[in-house]
């Protein structure tokens, strides 16, 4: 309680005498402290509740992939014809089973743990970059950016280290059977991003009720700042950012990460690599990973140590330049692993047949997955930045009310989808071009391959966030709280540019999960005339959809909760919005906790028993159909939604921070134009944070899911067809 007790007494409604005295600097470090622990353990136990409902999913999960997998074969334990060369013999089905379970616990795992230790960094972060923000902008820049960067290097770093180590031993067992080692490895991406699925969706339905609540009562009713201690559900708030958009994020490209890999993985062990046993060549996709991390170790340096940071408008410069430098080492990184792991010339599988390719349209492959990840960053940008016109439009479109601005924000969410899908388009079309699928599954570990810097660019954005919730709730100089909403102004783009980063390297992804699927499951060509496919596509078009119904509604009905309970408390609690007495903050902490829990359930469930249902009961074509019918919708409602809710939050924050003539005219905070954008603002917040962000998850989810049961399906699958 020591947080609350400080959080109320240096409330800037206290008395003046007391105020001055609690404002000296030993003071203000203990305050900060000590609200940093109170969100510390807050957001701990909130992760614990949560991880231990995901663990219980977990283990009825491994149990169904060992029974399903097993049954293939009737957990026969004799060696079998395999599937890509049926002169050769592979490992039993059994062996699969266990091995496939195996590997769905390991991912799993490390995603929940990649997860949490994201936001015990993230935590600890928050309070320093308050602190040195009393020093100048530039200090606490680069503690916010610092601390972003450890979360990327680690997260990177951990996801590679087990995939290696997991890989070596499971080849003891299976020696020279790689098309068995490497279908069983797929359950690593599977459990990573069946986690992330979790960790999204409740992380994101918490932080977004208390931050709607927070908003809808304490900014527009009651008109007063963000992040006021008075405000009930401001603790909330400040630990929802932590589990959602750090550990949820966190988890969210771990998932990406590992099923880019396996795709790859896969597919190179039923090429010459896995055919003539070439060890270096297979572990292209690891290599192209860890050169990764050293690119963006030095590029981490040019925002840090090379250049300093002075002023505000340095902030958004100094983190797109961390983009377009690590883009540019990491093209001739990955020139010098093409030229030295691959062989001049070898064959990759393509839909039953080996393709000849050259090592150079493999590095073709990665690259263009690379660069076209900088073209959606920078896509992204331009239409979340209030730099730009698009926001300053969306902003000056308040003037008239919510409605207006509404309308703007979906126009704009629209519009950005145009780029980034022809980007798509002509990196799937290059990449399919050169190197089959391979080559699409290479091309998209090319986009996630300075994986490090974006996290550290993207965790920046929350961490600067709670630092100036910190700077409120201690009731810090104005001018310090401006220094942190300038570096959090930064971070909601930059947020913005790693979830197009997400989103675009998950289309990628899924599309190579997608050929292995129809590979494994002896599909020799997938016919949208065929009425099988075509209600396929139909249902998995209307997925995406549905769950973002089950993701709003979700943030609805919790926020609906929230600001109940935040206006009986401002109504009941006498001197509540006088400063002289506390809000209970533990209640609207409960509020999104149980929330969270509980309607995490429904959209998880969704997603993971789809592919179950349909394989067994309509068969492979079917679920052929519903996985590109999810990827095609997904792929458009995920941008539009995430570019809409960035938009809206930074017009938000373009009338707050007033710099322009133009903003000065729609401020100042309280005005009408300005309640208008917070109303837009809360609307967009499960977009951003929520639903938009699952969405990417669903598409590689439900392939690397059928891709993980393709075994079964294909011989057991398509049960009501089979009756008639």
């Amino acid at each position: 309680m020591c947080s609350v007790a400080c959080v109320f007494f240096i409330n800037p409604q206290s008395p003046t005498r007391l105020r001055s005295f609690i404002t000296q600097t030993h003071i203000l470090a203990s305050c900060c402290a000590s609200v940093e622990m109170s969100l510390n353990g807050r957001a701990t136990s909130f992760l614990f509740t949560e991880y231990q409902y995901v663990g219980v999913f977990m283990v009825a999960f491994a149990i169904l992939i060992f029974l399903f997998l097993g049954s293939v074969e009737g957990f026969s334990t004799k060696l079998q014809p395999c599937t890509y060369n049926v002169d050769k013999m592979c490992k039993s089905a059994l062996a699969n089973a266990t091995f496939s379970t195996i590997s769905f616990v390991l991912g799993a795992v490390t995603s929940v743990i990649s997860g949490f230790l994201g936001m015990k960094i993230a935590t600890y972060a928050n309070a320093r970059t308050t602190l040195e923000a009393r020093k100048g902008v530039g200090k606490a820049f680069i503690v916010a950016f610092r601390s972003g960067a450890v979360m990327g290097f680690l997260l990177a770093a951990n996801g590679l280290l087990v995939l290696y180590i997991t890989i070596n031993v499971f080849k003891i067992y299976y020696g020279d059977d790689w098309e068995g080692l490497f279908e069983a490895i797929t359950g690593y991406g599977l459990g990573g991003s069946s986690m992330a699925l979790f960790g999204r969706v409740g992380g994101g339905i918490y932080t977004k009720a208390a931050d709607v609540g927070a908003d809808l009562v304490g900014k527009v009713e009651r008109n007063i700042p963000e992040d006021d201690p008075r405000n009930p559900a401001v603790i909330a708030d400040n630990v929802g950012d932590n589990v959602g958009d750090i550990a949820g994020m966190g988890s969210d490209l771990f998932g990406s990460y590992a099923e880019s890999s396996c795709a790859a993985l896969v597919v190179a062990s039923i090429s010459s690599f896995g055919i003539n046993h070439e060890f270096t060549a297979m572990c292209y996709p690891l290599l192209i990973s860890s050169v990764g991390i050293l690119v963006c170790l030095l590029t981490t340096l040019f925002a840090t140590d090379f250049f300093e940071i002075k002023l505000v408008n340095q902030i958004e410069p100094a983190l797109k330049n961390q983009l377009i430098i690590s883009t540019a080492l990491m093209t001739v990184g990955i020139a010098l692993v093409s030229w030295v792991a691959l062989p001049a010339s070898f064959t990759i599988f393509n839909f039953g047949v080996q393709k000849v390719v050259k090592n150079w349209e493999l590095f073709f492959c990665v690259a263009i997955g690379l660069w076209a990840g900088l073209v959606i960053g920078f896509i992204t940008e331009y239409y979340t930045s209030n730099a730009y016109s698009p926001v300053q439009d969306v902003a000056d479109s308040c003037r008239t009310g919510a409605a207006t601005n509404v309308i703007f924000g979906l126009a704009l969410g629209y519009k950005s989808v145009i780029i980034p899908i022809f980007a798509i388009a002509i990196s799937i079309f290059v990449s399919f071009s050169l190197a089959a699928m391979y080559g699409i599954a290479v091309a998209a570990l090319g986009m996630l391959s300075t994986i490090a810097t974006g996290l550290a660019i993207d965790a920046y954005g929350p961490i600067s966030d709670n630092a100036g919730g910190i700077a409120e709730m201690a009731g810090m100089s104005h001018k310090i709280r401006e220094r942190t909403d300038a570096l959090d102004a930064a971070g909601n783009t930059t947020a913005a540019i790693g979830k197009g980063f997400a989103i675009g390297s998950a289309a990628l992804v899924s599309l190579a999960l997608f050929g292995a699927f129809v590979s494994r499951a002896a599909i020799s060509k997938v016919d949208v005339l065929t009425p099988k496919v075509f209600i396929g596509l139909l249902v998995g078009a209307m997925l995406p959809y549905w769950f973002s119904a089950m993701t709003m509604k979700s943030v609805g009905s919790a926020a609906l909760k929230m600001v109940e309970e935040v206006r009986r408390q401002f109504n009941t609690i006498p001197g509540l919005m006088e400063g002289t007495a506390k809000p209970d903050y533990a209640n609207c902490v409960k509020i999104s906790t149980d929330a969270s829990i509980k309607e995490m359930i429904p959209p998880g469930a969704l997603v993971m028993l789809t592919p179950l249902i349909v394989g067994t009961f309509f068969g492979v074509e079917t679920l052929s159909g519903v996985l590109a019918g999810s990827l095609v919708s997904g792929v458009q409602i995920a941008i539009s939604a995430s570019n809409t809710g960035g938009a809206w939050d930074n017009a938000k924050k373009y009338i707050e921070a007033g710099v322009s003539e133009h903003a000065k005219s729609l401020g100042p905070k309280g005005s009408d134009p300005h309640k208008a954008a917070v109303i837009g603002d809360t609307i967009g917040d499960p977009l951003k944070d929520t639903s938009g962000p699952s969405l990417n998850i669903l598409i590689k989810l439900m392939a690397v899911e059928s891709l993980v049961f393709a075994p079964f399906f294909a011989k057991h699958g398509g049960l009501i067809f089979k009756l008639f």
